[in-house]
């Protein structure tokens, strides 16, 4: 059995990142993280400005900058056609003016290196909480198994960063309130192009929205389908759903024969939700745990991250005075205080965001050209919006900075 003072069941960015500043604090932080590794395809890449902001605090931009990444100044959305400078991020305040793609799998290395640099930080791959311990009515640690079978991890404070089928929330009794997401995103690889074809971020026709993302070696890509509709686009067979995406983006036709077959596509059902009450007895949940973001802007990992630092300089005072069972409750659901604004802003534009364009379906917004009065919106109204939806994906609501 292992005693510690706080215990984080998920190695996630939120999870990571709240052990490694509470253990710059000097707490003894137990991570656990049921993967033997971080390397999961088809996670979110984007690194955002407040999260660099936060690097550059910890001292972490040499080894940032040393991965392999893709910066981008500006996110481009392709509309029937129409090429639209839609987001500008070298409106924000430098150096972070601009956001920057990186494998998940990487940024979580450098933060769990970072992390064993301190003798407080206690990182378990390979070990998975499958239940709560409870004692007087409150949550007191983790049951877990590894590969030597199952432990118990004693701790005051459980940290739910387990994602948004956690096993802790589940335990404790914790039920999202989900808010209705009308599509899926199906995700694939594809070779960029032979002809270069600049940085888009979203193909908008009549073939629905098609994602490219590019890394180094290629195009990671997400298709939105109508929610529920996986099992018949697989019926309908790989050469249609091929020709579907040379539709949305031709440019992408030349290599589309890589989508072998429906092995090569994964499914992600796309959630929003949120907790009502982000605390128990014994337990904080943060990230996906509290709420599960949709993959528009991509802000997921930068809200797991802005959760993170939020507990850590809330919770680092009562933990290093020695505050007891009830004052770290206290600190606990002052989290969700400070972070549940912020959470249901974000939601609410990603629910408008899918019931407009992201819903899987068709999308118009633009004629080829456009209309006289088409042009006009997009030279008076976008250059408006550029810098204010700059703020908004880069920084969130309320981005956090760390207490020191």
């Amino acid at each position: 059995m292992t005693t510690t003072r706080v215990c984080v069941a998920g190695g996630g960015p939120a999870g990571i990142m709240l052990g490694l500043l509470l253990a710059r604090h000097g707490i003894d932080v137990v991570v656990l993280e049921k993967h033997d590794d971080f390397f999961r395809d088809f996670r979110g890449d984007t690194v955002h400005p407040s999260t660099m902001n936060l690097l550059d605090a910890l001292g972490l931009r040499a080894g940032f900058d040393a991965i392999p990444h893709h910066p981008l100044t500006m996110l481009d959305v392709v509309a029937n056609g129409v090429r639209v400078h839609a987001v500008d991020f070298t409106t924000l305040p430098r150096p972070n003016n601009f956001l920057t793609l990186m494998p998940q799998w990487d940024l979580l290395d450098l933060l769990a290196s970072e992390g064993a640099r301190h003798p407080s930080f206690d990182l378990r791959m390979g070990t998975e909480v499958i239940d709560v311990l409870h004692d007087a009515g409150r949550v007191s640690g983790v049951r877990v198994r590894d590969s030597d079978g199952e432990s118990k991890v004693r701790a005051d404070l459980v940290i739910a960063a387990d994602g948004r089928d956690s096993t802790v929330r589940r335990r404790v009794g914790l039920r999202p309130a989900a808010r209705g997401v009308p599509a899926d995103v199906v995700w694939f690889r594809l070779p960029h192009p032979s002809r270069h074809v600049p940085d888009t971020l979203a193909w908008l026709s009549e073939a629905g929205m098609l994602i490219t993302i590019p890394r180094p070696d290629y195009l990671q890509c997400g298709f939105l389908i109508p929610k529920g509709r996986f099992d018949d686009m697989r019926a309908e067979g790989i050469e249609r759903f091929r020709a579907r995406v040379a539709r949305g983006s031709p440019p992408l036709t030349e290599v589309t024969d890589h989508i072998v077959s429906f092995d090569d596509v994964k499914l992600l059902s796309v959630q929003i939700d949120r907790l009502p009450t982000w605390t128990a007895p014994g337990v904080l949940c943060i990230g996906d745990s509290a709420h599960a973001m949709s993959p528009a802007f991509g802000v997921g990992i930068n809200y797991a991250v802005q959760d993170a630092v939020a507990a850590a300089r809330i919770l680092v005072p009562v933990l290093t005075r020695g505050g007891g069972h009830a004052e770290i409750d206290r600190a606990a659901a002052r989290v969700q205080r400070r972070r549940a604004w912020p959470t249901a802003m974000m939601q609410r534009i990603q629910q408008v965001v899918h019931r407009a364009i992201a819903n899987g379906r068709a999308v118009r917004v633009l004629d080829n050209p456009p209309t006289r009065a088409q042009r006009a919106v997009m030279r008076v109204a976008i250059p408006v919006a550029r810098p204010l939806v700059a703020r908004m994906v880069g920084y969130g609501f309320r981005p956090e900075r760390l207490s020191g």
